[in-house]
């Protein structure tokens, strides 16, 4: 064989999945054999590195405090925690209006949780505390539950307009500390089942489109701040336009004092923050720009009056100290269970997706389960204390970074900066406008409008993402958040299975040289095997696409099996119906002629063919037959001679539409693919013979395909349709003589083939391969009636010139 040959022909043995299991056989037998006790001793057995390792995994804290380094990491710790400790103010109190709750308790969303993550948590950049998609969501909850609707106050038989502001947030306060602490427990058993992965439902379009959407909830929410007007409270599908229906309907009625404090924050606001950005390089730490903005805020409303003068909202009462911890209300669980489980599947989206970013840049590890733990712990004990939901903050979580944050430490210093405040200064901001907290609740949403460009940017690289962002987009703006988050996964959980169903399948060929088999549409120089069809999809095969594997196998191969296999079964059934019309034929004949010759026994006897035919016994006669011609190319056997003592016959082929129409044909007469059993010793040959003739010899169809290999290598699963589908293909193919094999199966799909019953005498393992290629060398050595493998070898040379 020459050096053309040899690269293709690698001489080495034929892996199929016999000789695997053999070898895995021989290798685990020391294991196999040891006892069900001996497994149970091993995982339930404890040991101090053991239990070390345990201990460690869920309180994080003690892997990385004990060798923290003052000198290294104290310092950027401390501006990094006083800086984000700064924005924690501002957001706090401006995020609690978006949850409908009392400013003061943002300070408190602020303080408590950020301390448990530090003890939890296993990422070491992100910042824990209000967020802007949670409040609204935390909002949406609360606004449904306590609605103003339902705290007017009664004046004996007449109800005023005015509502009853303290008991209605109380009572808000008790549905978000509730809504808090399921949803954390939720996350808490998650992480517990080793559940972190759920966050990979939330693909990157679904969670962009879900926030982008969320960012128009938000913005329409805090409208009613900017213009002070007080719009009716609406819930439930297509609210947000009503809502806009409803400020549209009050414009007119706008609080241009309010108005204008709120253009002016959001002007303020706006060019301080792109100062900013453009000065950052030249900052140590950047200009804390929102605690400014309240501050000066406060001052001119303090000293202005805006309150009374110009009836300008402002926060009220911010009491100093700290709130006991209480159980919550348990009652309003049932109500809550749904968007609590929205809650906590959302804020561990974004949390894991942001501490992995960091991590992925800075060299360390997070733990998706522990993550999920530790965010858990701290909203169930952040509910304990009158916190809302919380999770990481991209804005502040990018100045903790940015400012030079090494470990949890920073954010031990923010919770202290929000604790002093709580302390010692909330009452100083009393007179804070509610108009600038709305003012920096829109600006920091700008972010969130950014988002609408990844329309034009999934345009141009997968529709599919495009129509999910939308879907998404859109079921959340007019269903809500609870509802649009369950219709936006649901969808693109469809579109993951429409993808499956719908996948590509191609035929490979032999890449010269290599034992590697491409796609021969977009790999011009490959070379198809002669004989040898090899079929490959995309995605596994399963219940949604096994009928549209089977008519693409069809189709590829250029076998349409189902019409072959009836055409074939409709031949045989005329065939056997023919025959039984011959043998009645025969006998009447037999008589007829038997009659004839005693009649004409000295009579000259011409060209005639004899038939022997055995009635009521082992009696034989000859018979002279009178044939017709007629065209036909169905072909007919019957014998020329009596039996001869070793109890054989000779037989002749014979044409036409039946036995007694039929012209004589020799053996060279027959057409390629007319093949009969000669010399049969059987009386019953003729009638098995003619079930037996071949689809070629019909005249029917011709092919020149004796094997297809089926490329299982992008298969991680298959189901029992699956399996039934497989073992059709091989039988019905195999009626046709073209055999079926399997390739690149990984141990799972074939572990399923067995306990789905898949193998069996007429199919076994040893039609499983390791690769495309081990496959192809059976083929062609096992083949070699149809096409040698020295044939196709001797056909190739280096320069892969097609055969």
């Amino acid at each position: 064989m020459d050096s053309g040959n040899a690269e293709y022909c690698i001489q080495r043995e034929v892996i199929d999945e016999q000789r695997l299991k053999e070898r895995s056989q021989r290798m685990d037998h020391s294991q196999t054999n040891l006892p069900i006790s001996h497994w149970l001793k091993k995982s339930l057995s404890c040991s101090v590195p053991k239990l070390k390792r345990t201990i460690v995994g869920f309180l994080p804290v003690l892997s990385w405090l004990p060798r923290y380094s003052i000198w290294d990491y104290g310092m950027p710790d401390l501006i990094s925690g006083i800086s984000v400790g700064i924005m924690h103010l501002p957001q706090g109190m401006a995020y609690a209006l978006l949850a409908s709750l009392p400013p003061v308790f943002g300070l408190y969303t602020s303080l408590y949780p950020p301390l448990i993550y530090f003890i939890f948590g296993t990422s070491r950049h992100i910042s824990i505390g209000t967020f802007t998609i949670l409040s609204i969501m935390i909002g949406s909850v609360t606004e449904r539950l306590a609605p103003d609707a339902d705290f007017l106050i009664y004046n004996g038989t007449n109800v005023t307009e005015e509502v009853d502001i303290a008991s209605r947030d109380f009572y808000r306060v008790q549905v978000a500390a509730a809504t808090t602490v399921l949803g954390g427990l939720i996350q808490v058993v998650l992480g517990l089942v080793q559940f972190g992965f759920v966050g990979t439902y939330l693909s990157e379009p679904l969670v962009r489109g879900y926030t982008t959407a969320a960012s128009a909830h938000a913005v329409v929410a805090q409208l009613k701040y900017i213009l002070g007007v007080s719009p009716k409270r609406f819930n439930g599908p297509l609210s947000i336009v009503y809502t806009l229906a409803d400020l549209v309907r009050l414009l007119p009625e706008t609080h241009l004092p309010t108005l204008l404090a709120s253009v002016v924050a959001i002007v303020v606001l706006i060019i301080a923050k792109e100062l900013n950005n453009a000065l950052r390089h030249k900052m140590l730490v950047p200009i804390p720009v929102e605690l400014c903005t309240i501050v000066v805020a406060t001052v001119i409303s303090f000293y202005t009056r805006l309150n009374e003068s110009y009836k300008i909202s402002v926060v009220g009462e911010i009491p100093s100290g700290l709130q006991p911890p209480g159980v919550p209300n348990t009652r309003v669980f049932s109500e809550v269970v749904l968007d609590a489980f929205a809650i906590a599947i959302v804020g561990y989206a974004i949390s894991i997706s942001l501490g992995k970013t960091f991590a992925l840049k800075h060299g360390y590890k997070v733990e998706s389960n522990q993550e999920l733990v530790a965010l858990g712990l701290s909203n169930t004990v952040g509910g304990f204390f009158q916190c809302f939901s919380v999770c990481s903050s991209m804005s502040r979580s990018l100045i903790q970074e940015t400012t030079g944050g090494k470990t949890q430490i920073a954010g031990v210093v923010s919770g202290v900066i929000v604790l002093v405040t709580v302390l010692k200064l909330g009452s100083l901001f009393q007179e804070l406008p509610k108009a600038v907290l709305a003012a920096i609740v829109f600006v920091n949403l700008k972010g969130m409008f950014k988002q609408h460009y990844d329309v034009v940017a999934l345009w141009r690289s997968c529709k599919i993402d495009l129509l999910i962002w939308l879907v998404t987009y859109v079921s959340t703006v007019l269903f809500n958040l609870d509802m649009g988050l369950g219709a936006s996964i649901g969808f693109a959980l469809l579109s993951v299975i429409f993808r499956t169903q719908r996948p590509s399948y191609s035929l490979l060929g032999h890449l010269p040289g290599t034992e590697l088999y491409l796609d021969m549409e977009t790999h011009k120089e490959v070379r198809e095997v002669p004989g040898i069809t090899i079929f490959r999809s995309s995605a596994t095969m399963y219940f949604a696409n096994a009928e549209l594997y089977l008519e693409a196998l069809k189709k590829k191969s250029g076998l349409n099996i189902g019409k072959m296999l009836t055409y074939k079964r409709r031949q045989e059934a005329k065939q056997r119906r023919r025959e039984r019309r011959a043998e009645r034929r025969a006998q009447r004949e037999a008589k007829r002629q038997k009659r004839a010759l005693r009649e004409a026994s000295q009579r000259s006897k011409k060209s005639v063919f004899t038939v022997e035919a055995e009635v009521n016994g082992d009696i034989h006669r000859e018979v002279e037959l009178g044939w017709r011609e007629r065209e036909n190319s169905t072909v007919f056997v019957i014998p020329e001679t009596a039996r001869t003592s070793d109890g054989c016959h000779t037989w002749m082929y014979l044409k036409g539409t039946d036995p007694d129409t039929a012209t004589l044909g020799s053996v060279s007469d027959l057409h390629d693919g007319d093949t009969t059993t000669l010399d049969s010793s059987s009386e019953d040959t003729l009638s098995r013979d003619l079930e037996r003739v071949s689809l070629g010899s019909l005249g029917k169809w011709t092919w020149d395909i004796h094997s297809i290999i089926l490329d299982f290598s992008t298969a991680n699963f298959i189901d029992t349709v699956g399996i039934k589908t497989l073992r059709n293909i091989f039988h019905d193919f195999g009626e046709i003589d073209v055999d079926i094999y399997l390739a690149g199966c990984q141990a799972l799909v074939v572990e399923q083939l067995e306990r789905g019953g898949f193998f069996s005498d007429g199919i076994t393992e040893g039609r499983v391969f390791a690769t495309v290629h081990d496959a192809v060398l059976y083929c062609l050595k096992h083949r070699g009636a149809d096409v040698t493998i020295h044939s196709y070898e001797n056909a190739l040379d280096i320069s892969g010139t097609r055969l």
